[in-house]
């Protein structure tokens, strides 16, 4: 297949084009670098069926030629980067999807679009299961992620149904792994980095919300067999394990050795109690399921971050 995916040069979005072109793909990576990075890809530079183009996807696409699939990851996805740029989160959620479709409904390609479990908002049903509606603040400050992601799905459901548009939906919750940013403000990077340089780890509350971790390496499987398979409504993928903040944050000290501990401060507005996926559909339909342990894929990260470090 030719494949375009945007946000090609994010977190996610670098890991996706390796899987791809390892599969033998040709793969068009498109990123305007807001919070992407080139060094994510510099690795593909001159790689036979890879292509990088910088540009906003809530501007007018052109691509020439054969498209065969179209995966759709542009947009801010950590807190820090959302709540610093709402405005592009809100219109790439909204103005982006809709190009992307547009796109897809020229080219006769396929659309996955990788959407969040932000989108349970804080659930009242635990653990999370693709039916669930949600129980998001539209108005609170996390609003612009959350609301971007539901109007994006609602929108590639309706270019599904009125157009025939032969679309995909993942619902991603928490990831982490090599190519994430220190300053990225999510939970990883942020006690990665702080145990790294012998800080003490900002827990944000008492601890007790709970979040599941899922390696990037799984997660981009478990994208890919989507992509692959004939299913059109949401599929979460994730990792079920699950942990409560203070315990991953006493395990990621465990890791590193470091000694200095857990400092403790208010809990943001309208952060989610709880967070784990029923992946019951994503072991049904695709056969896919997690294989790396959250210890072991930490301790492959922690060693990422440290050349990130020095």
């Amino acid at each position: 297949m030719r494949v375009l995916i945007t946000g090609g040069a994010g977190f996610l979005g670098s890991h996706l084009c390796d899987l791809l072109l390892n599969e033998g793909h040709q793969v068009i990576a498109m990123d305007n670098l807001i919070t992407g990075n080139v060094a994510n890809i510099g690795h593909l530079a001159g790689r036979d069926g890879f292509l990088f183009i910088k540009h906003d996807v809530t501007n007018y696409i052109y691509i020439d030629g054969q498209l065969d699939a179209i995966l759709h990851f542009a947009s801010p996805a950590s807190p820090i980067d959302y709540l610093e740029l709402p405005i592009q989160t809100l219109k790439v959620g909204a103005l982006g999807t809709h190009k992307v479709l547009g796109l897809a409904l020229a080219k006769n390609a396929r659309l996955l679009l990788a959407s969040t479990s932000e989108v349970y908002g804080d659930p009242l049903i635990h653990p999370q299961q693709e039916d669930y509606w949600g129980n998001v603040n539209p108005i609170g400050p996390r609003g612009v992620y959350d609301e971007a992601k539901r109007f994006a799905e609602a929108m590639t459901m309706a270019y599904h149904r009125a157009h025939g548009v032969d679309t995909r939906i993942v619902r991603i919750f928490n990831t982490y792994g090599p190519r994430m940013r220190l300053n990225d403000g999510r939970v990883v990077p942020n006690f990665v980095g702080q145990s790294l340089r012998g800080e003490p780890l900002t827990v944000y509350g008492d601890g007790s919300q709970t979040r599941s971790f899922c390696y990037a390496s799984d997660l981009i499987h478990g994208i890919y067999r989507l992509l692959m398979s004939d299913f059109t409504d949401p599929v979460n993928i994730g990792n079920p394990t699950e942990f409560t903040i203070k315990q991953f944050a006493e395990m990621i000290n465990r890791l590193t050795g470091n000694k200095a501990g857990i400092v403790y401060e208010p809990l943001p507005k309208d952060d989610p109690k709880v967070r784990k996926p029923d992946i019951t559909r994503a072991r049904t339909l695709l056969g896919w399921e997690p294989e790396v342990d959250t210890e072991s894929g930490l301790r492959t990260t922690i060693e990422w971050f440290k050349k990130q470090i020095k």
